[in-house]
């Protein structure tokens, strides 16, 4: 015997059976009836075993197409030059409320240790390099285009003794697919694609292949070496960087993945456009008889292929005998052949790449352009329809993504190397502004308030360089932005250019040079902030009323 059955009102007066009803969802998106979702049924996994599994797969076609794409190489390309671009340069910012230090102290403190760090990272002795190929911006560009491409960074940091080396810190870059369980171990709770973790998921250290998995010439392929996150005194040991979607996920995936079928489909479809446009480009003309099919074929002795071989050599070879013996025709020096009786020449049309720079391939490349997060024109190289404000919007969107990158990827990277150098300074009594009663590296966060930094990256660039130049001047005559805000959007150190400003002046006026660009920058400033010129001129841009007079 059944329970009482419960029948919703509204579903009894448009005439739905209660088995109906009962099978039908709150959301249409969840219909498991509907023709549009019935066989969409996407597995339901953890973050880990969605990933995981399916990594190394993804990871490889993703460098394939890094390799062969080129416009796939160009967006990789994009992120290194926006977030990193030509140098990385340190923005010491000390925390003195947490120090319980000057202002003082902390413009000394921040002179020297830019001075000294920034020395050692640009050198092209490759210091901070562990395999002594790239400086500190080398080794950043990597770390943004392995994040590119694999949406993970990984290195180990290393204790170097050598002759010639001012310091012992160095960076290993580390291969993603050498992060892995020893001797192919099954993930379990607490190890996870080579990551040792523990009941909160926090990282633990890590299991790196001590050589690539398909170097099987080397022994060492088939040994691992577990590297902690941290010393015991809280020495960092490990940078990984991973870029999470979703709780308790260990390792990650490019953004690229969402678009690598239209990738490889869009890849595919410009090399059949443009085969198709070869071959037709290969033959000019073509040479066709005029009898019907059935008569040529029976002529050939129909469709017996030893007959037809034999007929079409002789047929063949006398139409090629008869065209050489012809003396043909010239019209103005073009040479007009007799053709073979029966047979007529027919032209070919060139090559024509079809589809190749249409609105189809335009919208694939948008796609693609989409799960990089940069705009279309710059991603394609197409402004044919851009203009000052299109550009500037789609600009600031992928200057967006470029900032989000730089923060989580660059910044992250960068400030954990100069954190480590500057431990060793300190503790070696390299950094000669601390006080003798400094507070103490490793207790609370001093660690953190000491090395607490910014960083100069890429310039964003200008498209317009009088109108995005009166703007910041108008900003900081009004308090919106500073000069070493305005300075690390062109990619420069505001001490430094500071610094040049001055010897500039200095010299200048020891030569007694003047410069009417001195003055004409000064007059520029007041037009931009309304303020009238030394010379009593109107502000650039400004009415003339005696022009108006007249």
């Amino acid at each position: 015997m059944s329970g009482p059955q419960i029948i919703d009102p509204v579903a009894e007066l448009i005439g739905i059976p209660p088995s109906k009803e009962l099978a039908m969802g709150a959301y249409d998106a969840a219909s498991r009836t509907s023709n549009e979702l019935m066989l969409w049924s996407p597995p339901l996994k953890s973050a880990d075993h969605e990933i995981i599994p399916e990594k190394s797969t993804m990871d490889v076609r993703v460098r394939d197409m890094l390799r062969n794409d080129a416009y796939v190489r160009h967006g990789a390309m994009i992120y290194k030059d926006s977030v990193v671009g030509e140098k990385f340069l340190l923005n010491s910012k000390p925390n003195t409320k947490v120090l319980g230090l000057d202002d003082v102290w902390a413009e000394e403190f921040q002179e020297e240790v830019e001075a000294k760090f920034t020395l050692a990272a640009e050198s092209d002795r490759n210091h901070f390099d562990a395999a002594r190929q790239s400086t500190l911006t080398d080794l950043t560009r990597l770390a943004v285009g392995i994040y590119a491409a694999g949406g993970e960074v990984l290195a180990t940091a290393e204790w170097l003794r050598g002759f010639g080396r001012p310091f012992n810190t160095a960076i290993q870059m580390v291969d993603l697919d050498r992060l892995s369980n020893p001797n192919g171990e099954m993930d379990t709770p607490t190890l996870r694609g080579g990551v040792r973790r523990n009941s909160f998921g926090a990282p633990l250290g890590v299991y790196i292949r001590m050589a690539h998995p398909t170097d099987w010439t080397d022994s060492n392929s088939f040994t691992w070496k577990y590297v902690p996150m941290t010393k015991p005194w809280g020495r960092q040991q490990v940078i990984y960087i991973a870029d999470r979607w979703r709780p308790d996920q260990t390792r990650s995936v490019s953004t690229m993945v969402a678009a690598l079928k239209e990738m490889k489909m869009t890849r595919k479809f410009r090399d059949i456009v443009l085969q198709s446009a070869v071959l037709n480009a290969t033959y000019a003309a073509s040479i066709e008889s005029e009898l019907p099919t059935d008569v040529v074929m029976s002529q050939m002795g129909g469709f017996d292929a030893t007959a037809l071989t034999n007929y079409a050599e002789s047929y063949l070879g006398a139409i090629a005998q008869y065209t050489r013996s012809s003396k043909g025709l010239h019209i103005d020096g073009v040479k007009i052949p007799h053709f073979y009786p029966g047979t007529k020449m027919k032209l070919q049309n060139a090559g024509n790449p079809g589809g190749l720079g249409t609105d189809f391939e335009q919208s694939m490349l948008r796609y693609i352009a989409t799960s990089l997060g940069i705009d279309y024109p710059t991603f394609a190289n197409d402004w044919a329809k851009a203009n000052y404000s299109n550009i500037r919007a789609a600009g600031a969107k992928t200057e967006k993504r470029m900032r989000a990158v730089k923060a989580q990827v660059a910044n992250r990277y960068a400030s954990s190397i100069f954190r480590l150098w500057l431990e060793e300074a300190v503790n070696k009594g390299e950094i000669t502004s601390l006080p003798r009663n400094a507070p103490n590296w490793y207790e609370g966060l001093n660690s953190e308030a000491y090395s607490a930094a910014d960083w100069i990256g890429a310039s964003s660039g200008q498209i317009d360089e009088l109108k995005e130049t009166q703007a910041a001047v108008l900003r900081i005559n009004n308090g919106l932005s500073t000069r070493e805000d305005e300075l690390a959007r062109m990619g420069k150190d505001w001490r430094a250019t500071f610094r040049q400003i001055s010897r500039e002046k200095k010299a200048a006026e020891k030569l007694e040079l003047t410069f009417g660009a001195d003055q004409n920058s000064q007059n520029m400033m007041n037009a931009a902030s309304g303020a009238p010129s030394d010379e009593g001129d109107s502000p650039r841009g400004a009415v003339d009323e005696d022009a108006n007079d007249e």
